[in-house]
């Protein structure tokens, strides 16, 4: 995202930010180093990088990369990149080769609550005291390779990257799983050289940045393509294939494909405990690319099969019992317009299973994914609130309420998270035995979990991406 877009992508303090960042000096940086003594300064260094990535290339990542040893060519790893899917797919995978007893590091973006839920190890977050004790180790080492020039000093996904790629190789991991976090072929992560390339799925999202057609969106994600490297691919349109398969034969890549492996019909997929026919996709995806390493990381079929009914990835129709059991929280991050129709599937079934439509509250980033998400809640909800999620691009309750269809015949509310949640329990008014289901952006699902799981926020939100 070049610097123009990001000043009309922010307002606030987002804005400030970045003005104080571009008038910032690499000495000036150099001198912050110095005082990051405590997670808290420490949190607000990284802040300052936040809106730092307006120079295209990997040429920044590389260096910053090679400055430290290049430690993510030290850990065998998996690279996982797609629209929808791959934070599924990589927690698929992280437990399939934990639990064949591997020590294993899982990269993952955005975090909910804790910044230090990035870089796990044997689903360990990171904690605030490794991250300040880290970012003071990597700190000179960025500087040293911006020489001088603050146009390649690191941002805040690629120092986070870094950081990935140091826990990993100083933990001593076995295999790590990398997710990419925006596209693929400038992606930060794409420095490291996979076992196996993972693209789960490809539809039109974040079009101002990776294309505005299947096409050129494909092109991007088969950026994560290495020459004589296996690709495993989930179920993509017939265009996204073709674009895929022509990189890969360029590349000299077999091509490994869900379709060819398990067929058309996901009722014959791999099972798993996470929710939805398109989690049973993944699951598939996940089992064709362990198949690939199973040799090198003891997987045998009955371990792959029994890992998937284990998977933990919260935000993913994740159901939590509150107001002493007396209803049920769902928390489904939903993003774009696929994502919306597999909401459908599953929202669907909460009147069939309770008798009851539910409280439904939402908040999304972009006037794009709104139609689609709250065109297909209105159809099952009973009230919608409107939240704007803490973020830059996060939609107004007015810029949301409008896409409300007319025919919608429940409340239209909006009200702070404070007087919506609490520690174990949701504040609005609610039948026994009613469901409340949280979705659209996962940053909301994030501010969410903070009040039910802790009561209060945690003050980790300012460290989430741009996108």
């Amino acid at each position: 995202m070049g610097l123009l877009a990001i000043f009309w992508a922010c307002t606030g303090r987002g804005l400030v930010t970045i003005w104080r960042f571009l008038m910032m000096s690499t000495m000036d940086l150099f001198e912050r180093s110095k005082s990051l003594a405590d997670y808290a300064s420490v949190r607000d260094f990284l802040y300052s990088l936040r809106y730092h990535g307006a120079k295209y290339g990997l040429e920044r990542m590389e260096r910053f990369a090679a400055g430290l040893g290049n430690p993510q060519l030290k850990v065998p790893c998996i690279h996982v990149a797609g629209t929808n899917g791959k934070g599924s797919v990589s927690a698929m995978l992280e437990c399939m080769l934990r639990q064949a007893g591997n020590r294993v590091g899982l990269y993952t973006s955005p975090h909910l609550i804790y910044q230090g839920e990035r870089i796990q190890i044997d689903r360990k977050i990171t904690s605030e005291e490794e991250i300040v004790e880290m970012t003071r180790r990597l700190v000179p080492v960025a500087l040293e390779v911006a020489g001088g020039n603050m146009a390649d000093f690191p941002s805040f996904f690629e120092f986070m990257t870094a950081m990935a790629f140091e826990r990993f190789a100083s933990g001593k991991v076995d295999v790590a799983v990398y997710e990419t976090g925006l596209g693929g072929r400038l992606d930060a992560t794409n420095v490291v050289r996979p076992l196996v390339s993972v693209i789960t799925s490809i539809s039109l999202d974040h079009t101002q940045i990776l294309g505005d057609s299947i096409e050129a969106i494909a092109a991007e994600k088969a950026g994560i393509i290495k020459d004589g490297i296996p690709v495993v691919i989930g179920r993509l349109p017939v265009e996204a294939e073709a674009v895929i398969r022509r990189v890969a034969r360029e590349r000299k890549c077999p091509v490994y494909s869900v379709m060819e492996r398990f067929g058309a019909d996901p009722s014959g997929y791999p099972e798993t405990c996470l929710k939805g026919s398109f989690q049973r996709i993944n699951a598939a995806t996940a089992t064709l690319a362990a198949e690939l390493v199973a040799e090198r990381f003891r997987l045998s079929p009955e371990g792959i099969r029994s890992s998937l009914t284990q998977v933990q990835w919260p935000g993913r129709w994740e159901v939590l019992s509150v107001n002493e059991g007396r209803n049920r929280l769902i928390l489904d991050a939903t993003h774009n317009d696929e994502g919306a129709r597999a909401l459908r599937e599953n929202i669907a079934g909460i009147e069939k299973d309770t008798g009851m439509k539910p409280v439904v509250v939402a908040g999304t980033l972009g006037h794009d994914r709104a139609p689609s998400l709250i065109g297909t809640i209105a159809e099952y909800a009973e009230t919608l609130y409107l939240l704007s999620p803490a973020q830059p691009r996060a939609l107004s309750f007015e810029a949301m309420k409008a896409y409300v269809p007319e025919w919608f015949g429940g409340e239209v509310l909006d009200l702070p998270m404070d007087q919506l949640f609490a520690k174990d329990r949701c504040l609005m008014p609610l039948k026994q035995g009613q469901t409340i289901l949280v979705t659209g952006s996962i940053y909301l699902i994030g501010e969410v979990c903070e009040y039910v799981r802790l009561g209060a926020p945690v003050h980790q939100q300012s460290l989430q991406d741009v996108i």
